[in-house]
């Protein structure tokens, strides 16, 4: 199957990143063969350069560049803390209307990839806003309680740091579905078996950056992909509201 390619010029190009797909070759999946980068590539023949990360288990909108110029630019952008970007994610338990999360993060080092670090570096700044779009109460005692609770939520990061959304939504004792590393093992299997959903609840739904030749607002925008679509349908969310996540 092609990428799905939802913006693209003479400039850059944006892509709805599958869940799953790595963005590029890493020492930590050695024996991966298909990656983002290669795959777009090859599919609109030119080269393309990468200007930020979205987790291999994240779905969404994936912004390159099409020459090292427009990646400094974009790059600077990102590193900047610029960018306007909005998640939809499906967490645990019923989650408060609105608020905010600020809760400074470690950086986090992996054994191999960034054996060269310093240890002793300080927690980040990081904040998170968070938006609850619909709960949902299923009729399965998935833990000690009778019903299993859960909730739709847009979540606006407004700083970048490694896993951010995961670990600020674990850290309210709202993890996202799906999540192997930060999350409920019980609701993920539960999820998995009685729905058939098998990856990450978490999708960078839009982007809104500066365009970096004509400098005019780009607001980037992507579709829910099928498997988090078809869950919020089994789960009867309405096909209006369906089509107004996808205007978010």
């Amino acid at each position: 199957m092609p990428l799905s390619i939802i913006y693209q010029d003479e400039y850059l190009v944006a892509i709805n990143k599958p869940s799953g797909l790595l963005v590029h070759r890493s020492m930590l999946d050695k024996h991966e063969t298909q990656f983002a980068v290669q795959l777009l590539r090859d599919q609109i023949g030119q080269y393309v350069f990468p200007v930020h990360r979205l987790d291999r288990p994240t779905s969404g909108v994936l912004v390159f560049a099409l020459s090292a110029d427009v990646a400094r630019k974009l790059g600077e952008q990102f590193a900047n803390q610029i960018i306007a970007k909005t998640y939809l994610a499906i967490v645990r338990g019923h989650i408060a209307d609105k608020g905010e999360i600020d809760y400074a993060l470690k950086e986090k080092l992996d054994k191999i990839a960034d054996k060269m670090a310093k240890l002793d570096k300080p927690a980040q700044e990081a904040v998170t806003l968070f938006n609850r779009l619909d709960k949902f109460e299923l009729p399965f005692a998935v833990s000690k309680y009778a019903s299993a609770r859960y909730s739709l939520v847009q979540l606006s990061p407004k700083t970048g740091r490694k896993h951010q959304l995961r670990r600020h939504l674990a850290h309210i004792n709202h993890p996202i579905v799906g999540d192997t590393t930060h999350g409920d093992g019980k609701h993920n299997t539960f999820i998995r078996q009685q729905f058939n959903f098998n990856q990450l609840a978490l999708t960078c739904k839009s982007m809104q950056i500066t365009h970096p030749v004509s400098e005019a607002p780009l607001v980037l925008r992507c579709d829910l992909d099928k498997s988090f679509f078809d869950l919020l349908e089994k789960w009867q969310v309405s096909h209006h509201q369906l089509h107004k996540l996808n205007t978010l």
